[in-house]
């Protein structure tokens, strides 16, 4: 039986920069994290589509395979936030192939604030989408409305195995080491949840305890 060729939904760009970008996500990433990626792509590629957005195929997909690198060791800083690591990471690896400085810089935005809710909706579509990728696949933002036997498909292929579980605990292990960066994140309430006797700071507690007399 002659197996069928992949729905264009299902494709990832077939370049050179891909293919290396590939091979650092597979070099240096867990399996969850690996698969994870390229869900990311292949949903927020869809999206863009379905929403008739204009976008770099590539730059997104550079963008979805290096933005949780920060959480491993190898890119991680002992006092950025894991998505400026992941960020800085994409920037190396974009300049040393050349790739022009405002696509670097749109790559290393859509990393850098793809946790961060209400803002990444109003940017560039790369930085958009990357955000929107992560929020269907991470807590099913946007599910109903994407189309469920490719959603299927993608998850054949790219496996969510304990993900709800593995994540969340590779997640906090990627950040543990340096909770304070998670302040006015997301993550603040993963450190709270996994690290007794932690509290994120209080934006009023830091204003009422500034040097300023009033």
């Amino acid at each position: 039986m002659t197996p069928r060729t992949p729905a264009p939904a299902l494709l990832i760009p077939d370049s050179l920069l891909a293919k290396e970008a590939t091979d650092v996500l597979r070099e240096h990433s867990t399996d969850l994290l690996f698969n994870h990626s390229i869900r990311v792509y292949l949903f927020a590629a869809e999206q863009g589509r379905q929403k008739k957005l204009r976008f770099d195929s590539e730059l997104l997909y550079v963008a979805a395979a290096f933005h949780d690198l920060g959480l491993l060791k190898k890119f991680a800083s002992a006092d950025e936030r894991f998505e400026v690591d992941g960020a800085n990471a994409a920037r190396q690896f974009l300049s040393a192939h050349n790739i022009a400085e405002d696509q670097v810089q749109t790559v290393w935005e859509a990393i850098a604030l793809h946790t961060t809710p209400g803002i990444p909706k109003y940017m560039g579509p790369e930085v958009a989408l990357l955000n929107s990728g992560v929020l269907l696949d991470v807590v099913g933002v946007g599910f109903d409305q994407f189309p469920p036997e490719l959603r299927e498909e993608i998850v054949a292929k790219y496996p969510r195995t304990n993900f709800k579980e593995g994540f969340v605990r590779e997640y906090f292990a990627g950040f543990a080491h340096k909770p304070a960066t998670t302040y006015g994140t997301v993550n603040a309430a993963v450190c709270e949840r996994f690290m007794p006797g932690f509290k994120s700071p209080n934006a009023c507690d830091l204003i009422a305890g500034s040097p300023w007399s009033h």
